[in-house]
């Protein structure tokens, strides 16, 4: 499928491609920062962690978003950036584990359940919205529709299931959705790195 250039200049599928991942990056920073905003006034420090998540999914966007189109070198780098971005997101997620286990945290059913809810809205939406996308050969375009996946996987299991465990007696569960949401993230990051070294030694 074409990368969205064409001599030096974008097609409409790249035009598309750049449109989509600017209105995702910006649309989520606005979320996030409500619900920052919010968090630090119910001094929530869970709800703040969950606000705070967003960065990775901003940062992947923007980046995306701001290079794509100026040319194949900076668009390899930048999914090497990008690779970087989910291999930190991955790391944090096991940090975040590490954490609960060593201390495990009061449940808000009110704020957990509306922190899984709007995941899981926005994660769809991403996903939905990069969906045509998905075939596309860039490393750059399937950085972001693989972070865009994984991120749909990851909520679809949190709305479905983490929300149920987390109110269980035991928290092995969800421990272990925290250990698959971490995978996942370093999956993505070795496949966007893969993808990168192809298009750097296609002709």
């Amino acid at each position: 499928m074409t990368d969205g250039v064409v001599s030096g200049t974008l097609d409409e599928h790249g035009r598309a491609y750049k449109r989509t991942v600017w209105a995702i990056a910006i649309g989520i920073a606005i979320f996030a920062a409500a619900q920052v905003t919010y968090a630090l006034s119910v001094s929530s420090a869970q709800f703040l962690k969950d606000a705070l998540d967003w960065i990775y999914t901003v940062l992947l966007n923007a980046v995306a978003a701001f290079v794509f189109g100026r040319g194949a070198r900076a668009e390899q780098l930048s999914a090497y950036l990008i690779a970087a971005v989910l291999t930190v997101g991955g790391l944090q997620t096991l940090y975040d584990l590490w954490d609960k286990v060593a201390d495990p945290r009061p449940i808000d059913p009110g704020l957990l359940g509306f922190s899984a809810a709007s995941a899981t809205v926005i994660a769809y939406l991403t996903a939905g919205s990069l969906a045509r996308f998905r075939h596309d050969t860039n490393p750059l375009i399937k950085a972001t529709w693989l972070s865009a996946r994984n991120d749909a996987i990851a909520t679809t299991f949190s709305a479905g299931v983490t929300l149920a465990v987390r109110m269980a007696p035991v928290r092995w569960p969800e421990y272990a959705m925290d250990g698959v949401d971490a995978a996942l993230a370093f999956q993505a990051a070795a496949e966007t790195i893969l993808a990168a070294r192809r298009d750097r030694q296609a002709p």
